[in-house]
């Protein structure tokens, strides 16, 4: 029970790692709010953690409006106690096209979800985190934020932006005990990949990768989640099996 009277809040949390990561934080003890823009996924989710034992609060959300981001995190404060953690998982891009092909909206939005809807949340959660005395964000990155690629300019600049936001708020937040770290999964199965992926597969692109399974996050998160107060702060921890920048 390495995470026993802990609250986590995971973004989009209603399937895929997010999911995979909310019950297995619950399964460690934590009691649990996922937040994602499809309510019934989340309330499927939080009925399995609370069938286990523990809370499951479901809160739909879309992390790119602000007011909405505030209120989930208040409503999960509210309703479970505290917040000691933050998983900050809601993201994806399909604007898979170059800049001068490319639709400016759907660019746009990629980057609202991947890197203001961290944004926000991260310092939603700030006052919660520092009255438990500390905490940890882990904020699920990528490889495309560390080397740049051609025809994903979007994900690549969104995630970019979430990795030096992450060594940002380590620098702000080490005094008050709260760890910031990215995790990079690699490439993982999941709905938003399904087009591009086969699950347990090799890469299409790079040979030396391996198609991950949503679970297959779960030990980097939970390495992550249960570091001491003095544990890493501002670092990144990839899955990948390549160099990534």
């Amino acid at each position: 029970m390495q995470l026993k009277d802990k609250t986590a809040i995971i973004t989009g949390g209603g399937r895929g790692i997010g999911r995979a990561v909310a019950i297995a934080f619950a399964a460690e003890g934590a009691n649990v709010c996922v937040t994602a823009r499809t309510a019934k996924e989340i309330n499927e989710v939080a009925e399995t953690i609370t069938a286990g034992g523990r809370k499951g609060l479901a809160v739909p959300c879309d992390v790119s409006d602000r007011t909405a981001v505030e209120s989930m995190v208040a409503s999960a404060a509210e309703q479970l106690g505290r917040v000691d953690i933050l998983f900050n998982n809601a993201g994806g891009g399909t604007e898979r096209t170059a800049v001068a092909d490319c639709d400016p909206d759907n660019w746009a939005r990629v980057v609202e979800v991947n890197l203001l809807g961290a944004f926000y949340a991260a310092r939603a959660v700030l006052p919660h985190l520092r009255a438990a005395g500390g905490g940890k964000i882990i904020n699920v990155g990528s490889g495309m934020g560390h080397l740049a690629r051609p025809g994903n300019s979007s994900y690549n600049v969104a995630k970019a932006g979430l990795w030096m936001l992450t060594r940002c708020l380590a620098l702000e937040l080490w005094e008050d005990n709260i760890a910031v770290n990215e995790l990079v999964p690699g490439p993982v199965y999941t709905q938003l990949t399904a087009d591009i992926f086969e699950p347990d597969a090799a890469h299409p692109a790079f040979n030396s990768e391996w198609v991950k399974e949503p679970g297959d996050v779960v030990p980097l998160a939970m390495f992550l989640a249960t570091q001491p107060l003095r544990g890493p702060t501002g670092q990144s921890f990839s899955l990948a099996r390549r160099p990534i920048g």
